[in-house]
C-alpha cells in the first residue's frame, strides 16, 4: 500500500487516505481467503484506489472470494465477476458486469439536449434504434446498440437538439436505469 516511508509516524498523524490505506492493508495482512469490503476505496486518490485494486485483483487470482459493496460503479466493473443491484434492500438484477450492461441497457449511451415539448418527436424519430430511454428535464438519455445510427436518426429528425455525450454504456447506467435518478432517502 506504499506506506513503508512512513512506517514510523503515529496513524493519527497520516492522512485520511494513508489511513484508509493502513486500514485496508491490515485487513489483507494474513491473505484471507474471503475478504468483506465496504466501500474500500472512499477518500483515495487516483492513484492509491488503483493501488488497492491490484491488491484486491491479486488476491482474488490466488483464490480469494471478495465480497464488495460500492456505490463506485467502475470500481465494481473492475474488481466484480459478477454483481447485484440492489434497490431499496431488494435485489433488481443479478449477473456479470457486461451481461447487465448489454442486456439492461445497450452497448451506447447518447445524450441530448432537446427541449421538453420535442421529446416525443425525437422519440418517435429515433424509436426504432434504441431500446430505452429516460427524460429528466431538457436531458434525454437514449439506451442503445448503436449511437451512431441512433444520433444519424436524431439529426434527420430535424428535431432541434444538441448532442451532450456519446459513449459506452456502464453499470452506472444500468444502476440509474434500474433505480431512476431521483435523489431519495
Amino acid at each position: 500500500m506504499s506506506l513503508a516511508d512512513r512506517a514510523d509516524d503515529a496513524v493519527l498523524k497520516l492522512s485520511g487516505g494513508m489511513q484508509r490505506r493502513l486500514q485496508i492493508a491490515r485487513a489483507l495482512i494474513n491473505t484471507p481467503r474471503l475478504v468483506l469490503l465496504d466501500e474500500p476505496t472512499t477518500g483515495l486518490d487516483p492513484q492509491a484506489r488503483h493501488a488497492v485494486w491490484e491488491r484486491l485483483r491479486a488476491l482474488r487470482g490466488a483464490g480469494a472470494t471478495l465480497v464488495l459493496t460500492s456505490h463506485y460503479m467502475d470500481e465494481a466493473a473492475q474488481l466484480c465477476d459478477r454483481l447485484v443491484v440492489i434497490d431499496h434492500g431488494r435485489v433488481v438484477r443479478a449477473g456479470t458486469p457486461t451481461g447487465l450492461i448489454l442486456s439492461e441497457v445497450g452497448r451506447d449511451v447518447l445524450e441530448l439536449r432537446v427541449a421538453p415539448n420535442d421529446v416525443a418527436a425525437l422519440i418517435a424519430a429515433v424509436g426504432p434504434h434504441i431500446r430505452d430511454h429516460q427524460q429528466h428535464d431538457d436531458l434525454l438519455v437514449l439506451f442503445t446498440d448503436d449511437a451512431a445510427r441512433a444520433e444519424s436518426a436524431a439529426r434527420a429528425s430535424g428535431v432541434p437538439h444538441t448532442r451532450q455525450a456519446a459513449r459506452a454504456a456502464g453499470l452506472e447506467d444500468v444502476f440509474l436505469h434500474l433505480t431512476g435518478r431521483a435523489l431519495r432517502d
